[in-house]
């Protein structure tokens, strides 16, 4: 029976999944990825992994998904840092100000910095606690 492109992509995901756990060498890849696309019948592309392993490409495709949703998840927890750590900065050059103004008054002024840091904070804090993880859809 004779084999289609879908067929023969298939079967080159094998080979480069065997390629990639160490089953064959490049070499041998690539003479099997030119027999591969030669090939017109299902018999010549089974001969190409008779002598390797099944491999499920479902679960291969799954495991990459994972991988994605877990690139996703740290690209939300490093703009959280990035967002806590602008909100730390702004406070630190807000209270050396206010450090500043109150050892030149000579007497203590009113902890301002207080009112810059207060509700940021809070917002950061209920975005860490509460936050959408990253999964906010894009319109």
């Amino acid at each position: 029976m004779r084999a289609s492109d879908a067929d023969r992509d298939r079967v080159a995901a094998v080979l480069r999944e065997h390629t990639a756990q160490g089953r064959i060498t490049m070499e041998e890849f690539n003479e099997r990825l030119e027999h591969l696309y030669q090939s017109k019948t299902y018999g010549e592309l089974q001969r190409l992994t008779s002598d390797l392993p099944d491999v499920d490409l479902r679960h291969r495709q799954l495991a990459k998904k994972t991988d994605k949703a877990a690139a996703k998840q740290a690209k939300a927890h490093a703009g959280m840092r990035a967002a806590w750590a602008s909100w730390a900065m702004a406070s630190s050059v807000n209270w050396v100000i206010w450090l500043i103004v109150s050892v030149t008054a000579e007497h203590l002024i009113y902890p301002w910095p207080l009112w810059v840091m207060g509700p940021w904070g809070v917002i950061l804090l209920m975005s860490t606690i509460f936050g959408s993880g990253g999964s906010s859809k894009k319109r």
